[in-house]
């Protein structure tokens, strides 16, 4: 009897370790479910929206300037933020302060991307701590799950002339 209990005990966490393996890749490289918070992304965006972010474009350096990206926060690691990407690596980006008085240049380094969020007076990104690394870059956002009246596909920019600088 005590064998026949330790073998179904032992085939219960085989069979969870491995679901458990499968759900961390499925996570991990293919995407999943995020909650997004914080209101540096609205409009397009709110505060508590679910949406879709898919991990495959970023093995793959797939990412795209106006792709909603979830990255680690340089500032925070255990975080994660969601900003819109304005820049990749060799862009020239119009930076502003947030007083807008002081405008200059800056060139995304190999390797890094720019990235702002949609809402620019109530954003901290890369305005703020500069270009981040690729690495940093969890997954991209492309659909949105709820509020339901929300459904879909991502809309574009408000900011869109923010990515063409000359």
């Amino acid at each position: 009897m005590l064998r026949g209990v330790l073998g179904k005990t032992f085939r219960l966490v085989g069979y969870t370790i491995q679901y458990g393996c499968i759900a961390h890749c499925a996570f991990e490289y293919v995407g999943g479910v995020v909650m997004c918070s914080g209101p540096s992304m609205e409009p397009t965006i709110q505060n508590s929206d679910i949406v879709f972010a898919e991990n495959v474009s970023r093995h793959f350096y797939g990412i795209q300037r106006g792709d909603i990206v979830i990255a680690k926060s340089p500032s925070d690691p255990k975080s994660n933020i969601c900003k819109r990407v304005i820049g990749l690596e060799g862009d020239k980006i119009l930076t502003t302060s947030p007083s807008d008085f002081f405008k200059s240049h800056i060139y995304v380094p190999t390797g890094h991307v720019w990235l702002e969020g949609d809402n620019l007076q109530n954003s901290t990104d890369s305005r703020y701590y500069g270009p981040i690394p690729y690495g940093l870059i969890r997954g991209r956002i492309f659909f949105k799950i709820w509020p339901l009246s929300d459904f879909g596909f991502l809309r574009d920019s408000p900011n869109g002339h923010r990515f063409s600088d000359n």
